[in-house]
C-alpha cells in the first residue's frame, strides 16, 4: 500500500503540472501499477488516519479523485469514488485545510466539487478557484466555470454517458456534436 507521501510525490512532483491534464497510455498504466492496491483499500474503508491531518487530506482526495480518472479511464471506475473525494474535500475545505497547501497542489481540494454533477458544487468550486486561488486559479477558473456551464445546462456531463451506460439525449447529443466541452470552453474565452 501506498503512503500518503508517496501519492503526494507522484502526483504533485512526478506527474506535475504538465501532466496532469494530458493522460495518455503510459501514466495511465504507471498509476495503475503503483496505486490500484492502494486505491482498492480506500473503497473498503480504509486509510481514515489520511482524514485527521491537511497533506493526508490531499492524498485522500488525490487517490479516489484524480488517480481512478487514469487508472479506470472510459469505464464505470474513473468516477466510482468521486462521492468519497467529495465528502473529504467538503471536510478538509470546512476546516480550512485547503489554505494549508500552497498552489498549485491546493486545486486538488476544489476538482471534486469540479468533477459534481451537482449544481451547488459547481458554484461553490467557482468560488474557491476565484478567491482561494489567486495565483494560478486562473485557468482552472476558466475550466470551473466551463463545468458548472455544461451542469446548468444538462444536470450532468454528457460526455460521461457511455462509460457509465447512460442514454444520451438529442440535445446532449448535439453538444458533443458542436464540440462539447472543448466548445464550451472557447465560447467562455470569447465572452
Amino acid at each position: 500500500m501506498a503512503h500518503p507521501d508517496e501519492v503526494l510525490a507522484f502526483w504533485l512532483d512526478e506527474v506535475g503540472p504538465k501532466g496532469w491534464y494530458e493522460g495518455g497510455a503510459k501514466l495511465d498504466a504507471q498509476v495503475r501499477e503503483r496505486f490500484a492496491p492502494t486505491w482498492e483499500a480506500a473503497q473498503e474503508g480504509g486509510f481514515a488516519m489520511w482524514l485527521t491531518y491537511p497533506s493526508g487530506t490531499l492524498a485522500y482526495i488525490i487517490l479516489n479523485d484524480q488517480l481512478p480518472r487514469n487508472m479506470f479511464r472510459d469505464s464505470p471506475r474513473a468516477f466510482s469514488s468521486d462521492r468519497i473525494a467529495l465528502a473529504a474535500a467538503k471536510m478538509a475545505i470546512a476546516r480550512g485545510w485547503d489554505m494549508k497547501i500552497d498552489e498549485p497542489a491546493r486545486q486538488f481540494f476544489y476538482m471534486p466539487l469540479m468533477h459534481s454533477e451537482n449544481l451547488c458544487d459547481q458554484d461553490r468550486c467557482v468560488r474557491l478557484f476565484l478567491t482561494r486561488m489567486p495565483e494560478s486559479g486562473g485557468n482552472n477558473l476558466l475550466h470551473a466555470r466551463a463545468h458548472r456551464e455544461v451542469i446548468r445546462k444538462f444536470g450532468r456531463f454528457p460526455y460521461r454517458n457511455d462509460a457509465l451506460s447512460r442514454t444520451t439525449q438529442p440535445c446532449e447529443q448535439a453538444f458533443i456534436d458542436d464540440g462539447g466541452y472543448g466548445a464550451t470552453v472557447r465560447a467562455l474565452q470569447a465572452a
